[in-house]
């Protein structure tokens, strides 16, 4: 790929992109004085900002070019099944889960398992959290560098070596890392709000030029387009089950499949119960809304909107398959996460390219800020929080901020890991799809974490030590299944945990204690 000097007003576009970010992010860092206004904002964001919000953070880099190379390799739009599933868990987290939050007033979540249980679960949670979201946004992050490990091979016109590739991550990686978390730090959550918004709206418009361009160019018109989709069948629900088969042959199927309506129904509700319900990154958005009710529309509407953006990407796919189909390119990646980056670098014209590679760089920032504001509020509020009359005073307010901002930094450098980490597994497996990769970590830990919101939602039962054992429980199971499909793991590790918590109460605990404490 010749750089000339057409790449001059790519890279200004993408300049002025970083330039407005960080202004944005600079900006709100003059008033975050207290951590109420960096958690928070003050809750007195507007719905239309929450909502954009929201879907900037889950339309992550994954999804910016892992949704184009599911639709490229499977052809279909089996993966939009998913996508219904977590329409109806935001409506179930709408209105199960929000109200009390609000009426708690709570900074982090996990204040709410104190309240209804004890600290010993609510330390427990946000520990899973903490964990889970630096894995699961450090993989994310890995996908991000796509487009510079793609730039690498086409500017130096060969393979790189797995040293090279690994060395391309690796700078990109750091690169938007740091730039993220220095506005986030400083700004806090109206920073990651505001600046959402913005790559929200680069994000989709760089996407929707995406489709008219392939539109436009396809090798052998706009018909041929319009037979291949006359002609091939493209069932929405995939049922993922034989005639056949005997029924436990069947079920075993339904559970190994990723995208089936089973999965789309149970398990895609199920983890998005656990993903926008019991995860500080997508609920702490959430909050910063005027009151419960604005924050529900902002939830629901996110999930609504989710399908044609699912199916924006998907059909980028298709259609990128159509398009190499009719114009085959030896240098085309083996990756499919890796076409889009391609097409983008070598078929886009100048000006839109500019657009889409900051549009991949708007994605991996949207996530990664929220994700960075949640771990850093998380563990400022539930492990070193001052309790107290004395937690009230501007120095204590202070000192929390700074605490916070302190610790952006020290996630970052953990996400870096991860992100490395990442790079060099998918390098060493360039077979490697990335959508179950991302959305896989959640299912062997989120389960357990949904398990006891919803026991301290649905029922009275459940105590501090024996949630402990629940969910330690949910968590095993899921890692004794490693057959099973993503979208399946958090139903059973909830279900497990759900199950196992509902033998224990404070009662029964309480008693026990007062028994040994007679004997001894």
């Amino acid at each position: 790929m010749p750089i000339d000097a057409t790449w001059l007003i790519d890279l200004t576009i993408i300049g002025l992109y970083f330039v407005i970010i960080m202004y944005v992010g600079l900006k709100f860092g003059e008033r975050e004085n207290t951590l109420a206004d960096f958690a928070l904002g003050g809750r007195s964001l507007p719905w239309l900002a929450v909502l954009a919000s929201i879907i900037a953070a889950e339309t992550s880099a994954a999804t910016f070019l892992g949704a184009p190379g599911e639709g490229f390799k499977l052809l279909n739009y089996s993966y939009l099944q998913i996508l219904v599933g977590t329409v109806l868990g935001r409506i179930i987290v709408a209105f199960l889960f929000i109200k009390p939050f609000f009426d708690l007033n709570v900074y982090s979540i996990y204040e709410y398992l104190e309240t209804r249980f004890g600290r010993a679960t609510r330390l427990a949670a946000s520990a899973t959290f903490l964990v889970t979201r630096v894995l699961a946004s450090g993989a994310r992050l890995y996908v991000s560098a796509i487009i510079l490990a793609v730039a690498f091979t086409l500017i130096t016109g060969s393979a790189p070596t797995k040293a090279q590739e690994l060395a391309v991550y690796l700078l990109a990686i750091i690169s938007i890392t740091i730039i993220t978390a220095i506005y986030t730090s400083i700004g806090g959550i109206k920073a990651v709000v505001w600046t959402d918004c913005i790559q929200a709206t680069v994000m989709l418009g760089g996407a929707s030029g995406a489709i008219v361009v392939l539109l436009l160019n396809m090798p052998e018109g706009v018909k041929s387009i319009q037979y291949f989709y006359s002609h091939t069948p493209m069932p929405f629900f995939i049922n993922g089950t034989k005639p056949d088969a005997s029924l436990w042959q069947n079920i075993k199927a339904v559970l190994g499949a990723d995208y089936t309506i089973w999965a789309a129904f149970l398990g895609s509700t199920f983890t998005t119960l656990a993903t926008h319900g019991t995860d500080q990154d997508m609920v702490q958005r959430m909050l910063t809304a005027q009151d419960y009710k604005k924050s529900r529309l902002s939830l629901i509407l996110s999930g609504l909107a989710d399908l044609p953006i699912g199916f924006i990407f998907l059909t980028i796919g298709i259609l990128l398959h159509l398009f190499f189909q009719q114009q085959p390119d030896p240098s085309l990646p083996q990756k499919n996460s890796e076409i889009f980056a391609y097409f983008i670098l070598t078929k886009m014209p100048v000006g839109l390219r500019g657009l889409l590679i900051a549009g991949i760089f708007a994605t991996a920032m949207g996530s990664l800020s929220a994700a960075l504001n949640a771990l850093s509020t998380s563990a400022t509020r539930d492990f070193s929080h001052s309790s107290g009359a004395e937690a009230n005073e501007p120095g204590a307010q202070r000192a929390e901020v700074k605490a916070a901002r302190q610790l952006t930094f020290v996630f970052a450098f953990l996400m870096i890991l991860v992100a490395s980490a990442t790079a060099y597994f998918v390098i060493d497996h360039p077979t490697s799809r990335i959508i179950p990769i991302v959305l896989g970590i959640f299912g062997y830990t989120y389960g357990s974490l949904l398990g006891v919101f919803l026991l301290g939602l649905l029922s009275k039962r459940g105590s501090d030590r024996g949630n402990l054992i629940a969910m330690v429980a949910g968590a095993t199971l899921v890692a004794c299944l490693p057959q099973i499909a993503f979208p399946w793991r958090v139903m059973f590790g909830s279900l497990t945990t759900m199950a196992i918590g509902s033998l224990f109460s404070k009662e029964t605990i309480n008693d026990k204690d007062k028994s040994l404490e007679a004997k001894a």
